[in-house]
């Protein structure tokens, strides 16, 4: 079991910054590859970026590529995302999820087994 917590969502400007931080208990957390992803209202919850357990593997959603940075932490069990040139589209519930596996499989929801409740993100234009 993985317990996940995410923190430093919030309300900014159109082409500011934020970094979200996911806190990781309940496991050899360096097992689980991570993911990031995003639900806003009435859409279906997508995926925004993934590293596996190493750190060495970080693919992103082609929405963010060039603008949002995942990185980990294993000594203190985090899990970051580096969000810059924020743009109102990027506005959702932003979730951290673990894998079951050091590696991800795929880039789905289903492919991810342990959740966070989510951190706002809003951008106004």
């Amino acid at each position: 079991q993985v317990q996940l917590v995410e923190s430093g969502g919030g309300l900014v400007q159109a082409g500011g910054s934020l970094r979200l931080s996911c806190a990781a208990s309940g496991r050899t957390f360096s097992r689980n590859a991570m993911g990031w992803f995003r639900q806003a209202p009435g859409m279906e919850r997508e995926f925004v970026a993934a590293i596996s357990g190493s750190g060495n593997s970080t693919p992103y959603a082609n929405s963010v590529k060039g603008r949002f940075t995942i990185s980990r932490d294993n000594a203190v069990n985090r899990v970051y995302l580096e969000m810059n040139s924020l743009k109102p589209e990027d506005t959702a519930v932003y979730y951290c999820a673990a894998a079951p596996t050091n590696y991800y499989s795929g880039y789905s929801p289903a492919d991810f087994i342990f959740w966070g409740q989510g951190t706002q993100v809003t951008v106004s234009s």
